[in-house]
């Protein structure tokens, strides 16, 4: 039947077909099939607002869910192709950056599993972030063209015209359908502008940043170092946010003065966050009193927060909004109004003394509920970052752990395991990740052991070999594989990471050689403006190459930089992990989901007690879990203190000055920049805002002894098999349970 139905869509035979030619068929084939899955309805609907949907590649994700997968796999290989194949081809949706993004691309796909009606709302990005690009050890820039293939971007009938303070441009709608596991959809609904020119992009991701009718849908995140830069993102927001709202509108636009009883808005983060004030002014605009739309508005929507980070809590000068319309400058006035009459602390202010607009501020005071995203981070806002707020609305507050969508992260991602699971537990898990806890079973089943431990050897065989093919690299598949990918941050750490690597590499030079070798492997993208971020790659890629150049260490130790880390590559670095790199600096990590796709996938984690490694702590036992470094609470009394001073480890401590010197010393700058080695050297020892040296020490010392563990192979597994069977906990569809149960209420 396959067959039949792909040779109608060609031009010629199943075998004599292009790559190209059968993914067009395949895609145009899955797309019918979609488009006869019934789409999710209710009386009421959840509008999951968001700057970022990082949905990764959909093709395998959907024709599994559809049932067809297998059958397409054997249709194909009977005609000399391999679904693999087809697989690669498919372009990578660059519709998001990182945790922020992929969270909400797990939240869509339980939302359609539980058969929730939602919907997502945010933007297409034609060019995404950037591409990723190395040469000579620095990160470049370049444009990701992932629209030049077909995809799953379907063009709908709807447009909406938004006056950007004198321009007018037109935003039309795209949907993605999102297939849950249980046949049903939801949709992803993105906005792009009509009148988009990418002839302006000039070298790299360079472009007229104040042509705003032609580049407001070209990048995800425009660079925000210039002052046109920052007002183009606040101009792409308010596009986003007056596109989605004009389809609520449409669709509910009858129901304003009680909008409340059918739409629930999350606002994910602060970048949709002007979707209260806009929804204001059309109240208005209808009639309805201010105190009855604030009133409506506040049980309308609600907001999660991301992050305690000031960066990313934005506060957005008041004249960029009387740019847009002077009529939105009165009605923050008059919210801001509103919020002094609940509280007078300035730091709960919508307008500050400096004129500017925090977004937060809005958010949390005209919302029904603010959530954090995982215990510790919660009880953060709660007790530090947002007291204030806290103080006033203590019944809004609440926490929703983050998920991920396992099924994906193991079903697609690790069929080997997904099949040693069902061989023991059944499929039960597939629906209720719960179960995955009936593995606890076989933790002492030696042969259940060693199985786990030969599908870890054969996963890291297949990165190897996938390494090999894009990168040109060769790794040794019998090392230890030590990952760490997130986006590049001081907060995440990955120059501590790099100052281990770094002892390593002098303490072989000694002769201390490791019992087994040792592949670092890291993936990140640095902010295009984020010179330190930048600084960091620059040194990890320069100290790879010293290695490499190194007979006497390169036996024992490698580092490898995989070059433009996205899903696909993440789905190839997962399963073949054995330890998982999650140190960011503790209070600093609202949540990470990587941490869990890891524990997922039988990684152990190291870790410093933040975000939800507090959670996976809990869950897995100190025995399992290798956890080093200061606590939250004495982090956040340093801070508190100001008491932290990198120079007096740096001065005091041998082992420190060693690994921080080496970064712009003699064998470094034989392969890399003097200008970035100094200026992260300078970094490090004078400023370490995000506290690497205070925990060097810990970090060391456990990492090492989390390596001499992994020769206890046996014992290795069992903690594998603990942390793999616990891990449901941590599925996205428990996460939206949540918020259905406690703020949307469908």
């Amino acid at each position: 039947m396959f067959k039949e139905e792909l040779e109608s869509m060609m031009s010629c035979s199943l075998e004599s077909a292009t790559t190209a030619q059968i993914y067009e068929a395949v895609l145009a084939l899955t797309q019918e099939k979609i488009n006869q899955t019934p789409q999710v309805h209710g009386e009421r609907t959840i509008y999951y607002m968001s700057a970022e949907f990082l949905i990764g590649k959909l093709l395998s994700n959907n024709l599994m869910n559809l049932g067809i997968y297998d059958d397409l796999k054997d249709t194909l290989a009977e005609s000399g192709h391999n679904i693999t194949d087809i697989e690669a081809y498919e372009p990578e949706p660059s519709l998001g950056n990182g945790g922020l993004g992929r969270l909400a691309a797990c939240f869509m796909d339980s939302i359609a599993t539980l058969g929730l009606n939602g919907q997502g709302l945010g933007l297409v990005y034609h060019y995404g972030l950037f591409k990723q690009v190395f040469a000579k050890n620095l990160q470049h820039e370049e444009k990701d063209a992932w629209l030049d293939k077909p995809g799953w971007l379907n063009k709908t009938d709807f447009a909406t015209e938004v006056m950007l303070g004198d321009v007018k441009v037109t935003g039309r709608m795209y949907q993605i359908d999102i297939l849950g596991y249980n046949g049903e959809k939801a949709p992803l609904r993105l906005f792009d502008l009509e009148s988009l020119d990418d002839s302006i992009i000039e070298a790299g991701i360079q472009f007229n940043q104040q042509a705003i009718d032609k580049n407001l849908t070209l990048f995800l995140y425009p660079d925000d170092s210039t002052e046109a830069g920052q007002r183009l993102r606040f101009i792409q927001q308010y596009f986003m946010v007056s596109c989605g709202l004009a389809w609520i509108l449409k669709e509910h636009g009858d129901h304003l003065d009680h909008l409340d009883e059918f739409v629930t808005i999350q606002i994910n983060d602060t970048h949709p966050s002007m979707v209260i004030l806009l929804l204001l002014r059309e109240m208005l605009n209808k009639g309805i009193s201010f105190d009855h739309a604030v009133k409506v508005i506040s049980n309308t929507c609600a907001y999660t927060n991301h992050t305690i980070l000031a960066e990313a809590l934005e506060k957005w000068p008041l004249h960029y909004f009387e740019a847009m319309d002077p009529e939105l400058v009165t009605l923050l006035h008059r919210l801001d109004e509103v919020g002094k009459t609940r509280s007078q602390d300035p730091s709960t202010a919508v307008i500050d003394h400096e004129q500017r607009v925090h977004m937060a501020s809005l958010a949390i005071h005209f919302s029904k509920s603010t959530n954090g995203v995982a215990a510790l981070h919660t009880e953060i806002l709660k007790n530090s970052e947002l007291k204030p707020f806290f103080d006033i609305y203590p019944e809004r507050f609440n926490n929703k752990t983050n998920g991920i969508t396992f099924r994906r992260w193991l079903m697609y991602t690790n069929k080997p395991l997904t099949n040693f699971i069902e061989t023991r537990i059944g499929d039960g898990f597939k629906r209720d990740a719960m179960e995955l806890q009936k593995l606890e079973e076989f933790t002492k089943d030696e042969n259940s052991l060693k199985e786990l431990l030969a599908i870890k050897d054969m996963k890291k065989q297949e990165l190897a070999d996938f390494i090999l093919a894009t990168e040109n690299t060769k790794i040794n598949p019998h090392s230890i594989y030590d990952i760490q990918i997130k986006r590049m941050h001081e907060y995440k750490r990955q120059q501590m990471n790099l100052l281990y690597a770094i002892h390593m590499y002098q303490e072989i030079k000694k002769g201390n050689i490791p019992s087994r070798p040792i592949t670092l492997f890291f993936g990140a993208k640095a902010a295009p403006a984020y010179t330190i971020a930048k600084d960091i790659i620059h040194a990890l890629l320069t100290l790879a190459e010293v290695v490499h150049q190194d007979p006497q260490v390169n036996q024992h130790l490698q580092i490898v930089f995989v070059e433009n880390y996205n899903v696909t590559k993440a789905e190839m670095l997962i399963p073949a992990s054995d330890i998982s790199e999650q140190i960011s600096l503790a209070s600093k990590e609202a949540s990470g989901t990587g941490n869990m796709k890891f524990m997922l996938n039988g990684a152990l984690t190291l870790g410093t007690m933040d975000g939800a490694n507090v959670e996976i702590c809990e869950l897995v036992g100190q025995e399992n879990i290798y956890i080093f470094g200061e606590s939250s609470d004495e982090i956040i009394n340093h801070y508190k203190l100001g008491d932290y001073h990198p120079g007096n480890y740096y001065n005091h401590n041998e082992m420190i000055r060693n690994a921080v010197d080496f970064i712009n010393g003699l064998e470094m700058l034989a392969f890399g920049k003097k200008e970035n080695l100094d200026r992260l050297h300078h970094e490090l020892i004078t400023k370490d805002w995000f506290m690497t040296l205070i925990d060097l020490e810990s970090y060391i010392e456990t990492k090492n002894r989390m390596i001499s563990d992994y020769e206890n192979r046996l014992e290795w597994a069992q903690k594998m098999l603990i942390n793999i069977s616990r891990a449901g906990f941590f599925s996205s569809d428990r996460t939206i349970e949540e918020y259905n149960r406690d703020i949307w209420k469908v």
